[in-house]
């Protein structure tokens, strides 16, 4: 069996529009590099403390990271956007994963951080009690269904098929 070397991550940062600050994030977002973009998120963050700003110069008041060009993201990834996420709060900062793909999207789903990591604090003001939707994942009708699928509870029976 080969293993062929993981894709290397890079990233670039720009400006989209005043106060608003774009990491496109592409390769495999792992233990070996998790470090490089938490560094690259600090000094955005602190070079532009906040949404308040200062006279002249409007502050970082949203992060975008693409993810769209994403590859992998394993363990390390995961916490490294978790603690991006603590950062953005804790400077007052929107943040908004934007382009996730399938793989991204089903680990969210599946180590439970996706409200977390998706879910605006503005959203979760005008929904108390509630997680925002972000408009990527399906709206269930049925509290009980789960991936759109009705949860039916499987009823015993008798060797005959009756109750």
């Amino acid at each position: 069996m080969t293993t062929s070397p993981s894709d290397e991550f890079r990233f670039s940062t720009r400006y989209d529009a005043p106060g608003v600050v774009r990491v496109e994030m592409r390769g495999d977002l792992d233990h070996t590099n998790a470090d490089a973009l938490l560094g690259t998120v600090a000094e955005q963050l602190a070079g532009h403390p906040g949404a308040r700003g200062t006279p002249g110069h409007p502050g970082v008041s949203e992060l975008r990271l693409d993810c769209a060009p994403l590859g992998t993201v394993d363990s390390s990834g995961l916490a490294a956007l978790i603690m991006i996420r603590r950062r953005t709060d804790a400077a007052g900062v929107g943040l908004r994963l934007e382009g996730r793909g399938a793989a991204l999207q089903r680990m969210l789903e599946v180590t439970g951080t996706l409200d977390y990591l998706t879910t605006t604090p503005m959203d979760a003001e005008r929904t108390p009690g509630h997680p925002a939707r972000t408009g990527s994942e399906p709206a269930h009708e049925d509290p009980s269904a789960i991936d759109g699928v009705q949860n039916r509870s499987a009823r015993s029976t008798g060797p005959d098929g009756t109750a």
